[in-house]
């Protein structure tokens, strides 16, 4: 038998098993991630679920737990094992309790600021690997009534796509109750992880040219510099970040700027890139930089669809510069031409031939070093697709998605895109040792937006 997973009636553990047992690896996406976390602030991403009027604390957190331990990989923590072992492999955890997940806090201003600086908090806290790499932050306000959800889990568990899959499973009408008996992983033998590593091992060699042709292509594209470390220019927003993280937020109706996408005939990423990538620019123009252009990482899924069943990331990444001189569509034009261009590189992950060089670089204790002194790109740009109607948890209502994610080395502004309901969230997460102006740069992005929109009728 090639392998086998056990299922009790109930969903929980049961300790049958027969054959050989089944490996649930980590795959090269979500290893990158994993290996990558080396920095002083751990590489974790969430959303922020805003709350209005509704369930009362204990009710929500009654929902809490029935919906995310319903999730298998919510209940599964991972395993490291020696490295002629393969790769980290998740396993049941037998000890599982979303109680142990869930954090009780207090917001005293109650308002979506004094929200953020919690939820910036808990995007720096490590999540311990001996358990699920996940927590809620259940935030109240001085009365009791519940004002927000803070989500937080690593970036080896999910990226945005199916981390959007993992809130939806949270939100009424999701039907969290449809979802199948859990499959139960048990710890697997060491033949069986042999065994499977070394087809693994064989599978790799044997991808290995069209991998490295993959690579050199998506070098060709990008051109030698960024490939080589040189592409992105120096700035004071890309100094070594340290633990602490600020994150503002800026909402604004969807429909204008998708409008001005169709107009333009670009992609509404390209709208983005240039509006944060402006912002940016004014702020380094504030303080007496002029670069012509800066780097914007941006990352592209490789899921199959909008929503995936499962947790996990299948991600690739472009790096896009962006022109900081000019007209606004000629920026938007110049921008949506390098996107066309280098996304059906960037989406053919070329991970599996570099996790080996992140793995020795951090078993070297060079990799944080490489990262802090990298000239490949000067911010990271996302954006997800959520769900387009009303939205409610445990029948309260859901006022606004917040995402938030990690920025590392020496990134020092990050931006992560939320569409959702008609509006359109964009937070910005900074290092404030780096760019203490979180708030400015949130303010110059919301402006930068709205002239966007603009062109829709222009």
């Amino acid at each position: 038998m090639v392998g086998t997973r056990t299922t009790s009636p109930a969903g929980g553990l049961s300790h049958r098993a027969w054959g050989r047992r089944s490996v649930d690896r980590i795959d090269h996406s979500d290893l990158a991630e994993l290996v990558s976390d080396v920095g002083p602030a751990p590489l974790n991403v969430g959303v922020v679920v805003l709350l209005g009027a509704g369930a009362t604390s204990d009710e929500l957190v009654l929902a809490l737990v029935d919906r995310l331990g319903r999730v298998p990989r919510l209940r599964q923590r991972l395993v490291t094992p020696p490295v002629v072992l393969g790769r980290p492999y998740w396993v049941d955890d037998d000890t599982f309790d979303p109680q142990a997940h869930l954090r009780h806090q207090v917001c005293a201003a109650g308002d979506t600021a004094a929200v953020l600086d919690v939820a910036a908090t808990a995007l720096t806290e490590p999540l311990p690997r001996t358990r699920p790499l996940w927590r809620v932050h259940v935030v109240s306000t001085p009365d009791g009534r519940p004002a927000a959800l803070v989500l937080v889990a690593h970036h080896a568990v999910t990226d945005g796509v199916a981390g959007l899959w993992v809130l939806q499973r949270l939100l009424d009408g999701a039907g969290p109750a449809d979802l199948p008996p859990a499959d139960v992983l048990l710890p697997p033998r060491a033949p069986d992880l042999l065994l499977e590593n070394g087809a693994a091992l064989r599978r790799r060699i044997a991808g290995l040219p069209r991998a490295l042709a993959r690579l050199w292509q998506g070098g060709l594209e990008l051109g030698p510099g960024p490939w080589f470390g040189t592409g992105a220019p120096r700035t004071s927003l890309n100094r070594p970040t340290g633990p602490r993280r600020r994150i503002a937020a800026v909402d604004v109706a969807l429909a204008p700027l998708l409008a001005a996408a169709h107009r333009q005939g670009c992609s509404f990423n390209d709208l983005l890139l240039v509006a944060t990538t402006s912002a940016m620019a004014q702020v380094l123009a504030a303080r007496g930089e002029h670069p012509d252009r800066l780097v914007a990482s941006v990352p592209v899924s490789g899921h199959p669809a909008a929503l995936v069943d499962e947790p996990g990331n299948s991600v690739g990444a472009m790096l896009i510069p962006v022109p900081l001189t000019g007209a606004t569509r000629d920026r938007v034009a110049a921008v949506a031409r390098s996107t066309r261009a280098r996304k059906v590189a960037a989406r053919g992950s070329s991970s599996s031939l570099m996790v080996p060089a992140f793995r020795i670089a951090g078993r070297a204790g060079a990799f944080h070093w490489v990262t802090d002194r990298q000239r490949l790109l000067n911010t990271f740009v996302s954006n997800v697709r959520g769900p387009t109607g009303p939205l409610a948890v445990a029948g309260t209502p859901v006022l606004e998605l917040v995402p938030i994610a990690a920025t590392a080395g020496n990134v020092g502004v990050a931006f992560a895109a939320l569409s959702a309901a008609g509006r359109l969230v964009v937070s910005v997460i900074t290092d404030p040792d780096v760019a203490p102006e979180t708030d400015e740069l949130a303010s110059r992005v919301g402006a930068e937006l709205t002239a966007m929109a603009d062109l829709a009728g222009a």
